[in-house]
């Protein structure tokens, strides 16, 4: 009785617009006080264990890569190589949406950050191109997850260091995936291009523009290939990769591109800061909740239930994949990772699944959970660039949501698509 009451007490102030890591944080201080269960000075001591680890100091680092690319027009030269990839296909404007994404994807490794700069971006000339306002922020809230699953992926870190799983492979696993669920994006895209008549780009596609625009872009598409590169291929650890490529991209805004100057690196530097802190407190405010969900039993208790369905794949792949996406639907995506997270990882090691296929399916779930109704924050960011109304776009991504957790159950019972280049990489056996 007391966890249900808990989780209600937590949805409704999520739901009601209260701070996420504030929420976290109260909820454990309350039951402190009325039931003397420990002391107070647990709550800080909880708070520093969380964020007490190096792997966390990655984030910064990364959240400075994709302010530092948005300055620099980095992302304008990625749109216009994905326009000439595409080329005359149809609905051009949503598959170019998609494929951004995905080489955003390897520079930033935020779901929020790929929807609000690509969106900034594409939003109004899909718009302009007559694509509707709820399809236009549904593709592009959509697309996003693919931010957090092509590494770098500031929740994998998160994941990582709480499991204790390597970076470099779960970086790895991370790779088809995303490759996979853009894919499968640009597939609902076309039919749904086709079937509605969106538009057309007027260029063909052509090899020679092709590689005139990729070589203007070599500099920015130096970033994932140095930063994924040097961490799957234990070079350098996360932090000093993600030193590296933010260092790279601060050298070619400033020196190759010359379109940002010293002021806008500044004005970067203190975005990138503020939205890393925001992170931190989230994790930080995980410790004492985490704790409180251990003393009430209710770890216990979800793995007992999930287990019970592990003498049948199916069952348990579709048992966790209703549970992710229920939780998804009315909790914050970064605060499912960081909380539930590490038990659900904890849980399919125990039902004979490798940890790092684990935490790969642990954060798609809950990513695709940042595009779900009602709470997902992706969902909110893209709405609110397109205009459209939040209903509107709930239907629009009915589609696309149902294919993402399709997806994500094959991720479950195939086990070869996330541990195929973990394994050729010599991170598993």
């Amino acid at each position: 009785m007391e966890i249900l009451l808990l989780l209600a007490v937590l949805v409704v102030l999520i739901l009601a617009g209260a701070p996420i890591g504030f929420t976290l944080i109260l909820i454990p201080v309350v039951y402190i006080l009325i039931t003397d269960a420990a002391p107070l000075i647990l709550i800080p001591g909880q708070m520093f264990s969380a964020i007490d680890s190096v792997p966390l100091t990655a984030i910064p680092f990364f959240m400075l890569t994709g302010e530092l690319m948005t300055s620099a027009t980095i992302t304008d030269r990625l749109v216009e190589l994905s326009k000439r990839i595409i080329g005359r296909m149809r609905g051009s404007m949503a598959q170019v949406n998609v494929l951004v994404s995905m080489f955003f994807a390897g520079m930033n490794g935020s779901v929020v950050a790929d929807t609000a700069t690509v969106g900034s971006l594409l939003v109004p000339a899909m718009k302009r191109s007559g694509y509707p306002p709820a399809f236009t922020a549904a593709i592009t809230a959509v697309s996003s997850t693919i931010g957090g699953i092509i590494p770098p992926s500031i929740m994998m870190i998160v994941l990582a260091n709480a499991g204790g799983i390597s970076v470099g492979a779960l970086f790895a696993a991370g790779i088809v995936p995303g490759i996979l669920i853009g894919a499968v994006l640009m597939v609902i895209n076309h039919v749904i291009a086709v079937r509605n008549n969106f538009e057309r780009s007027e260029e063909a596609f052509s090899f020679k523009a092709v590689a005139i625009v990729g070589y203007k872009s070599s500099f920015a598409l130096l970033i994932p290939i140095v930063l994924v590169g040097s961490v799957v291929g234990g070079i350098a650890g996360v932090v000093e990769a993600g030193a590296l490529t933010a260092t790279i991209a601060m050298f070619v805004g400033l020196f190759i591109y010359r379109t940002i100057t010293w002021s806008n690196c500044k004005g970067a530097f203190v975005r990138a800061f503020r939205n890393s802190a925001m992170v931190f407190i989230i994790i930080a405010a995980s410790g004492p909740f985490s704790w409180l969900l251990t003393s009430l039993g209710a770890n216990t208790q979800l793995e007992e239930w999930l287990l019970g369905y592990a003498h049948s794949p199916m069952l348990f792949a579709l048992a966790l994949v209703m549970f992710i996406c229920l939780l998804g639907m009315v909790m914050d995506s970064a605060a499912n990772i960081i909380v539930v997270g590490p038990v659900l990882v904890d849980v399919m090691v125990k039902a004979g699944y490798p940890d790092v296929q684990a935490a790969l399916v642990v954060v798609v779930g809950f990513l695709i959970g940042s595009v779900t109704p009602p709470v997902g924050v992706a969902y909110f960011t893209a709405g609110a660039i397109a205009k459209a109304r939040l209903e509107s776009v709930a239907v629009a991504m009915l589609p696309y949501l149902v294919a993402l957790f399709g997806l994500l159950f094959l991720l479950i019972v195939i086990p070869d698509i996330t541990m195929f280049l973990p394994k050729m990489l010599g991170f598993a056996k």
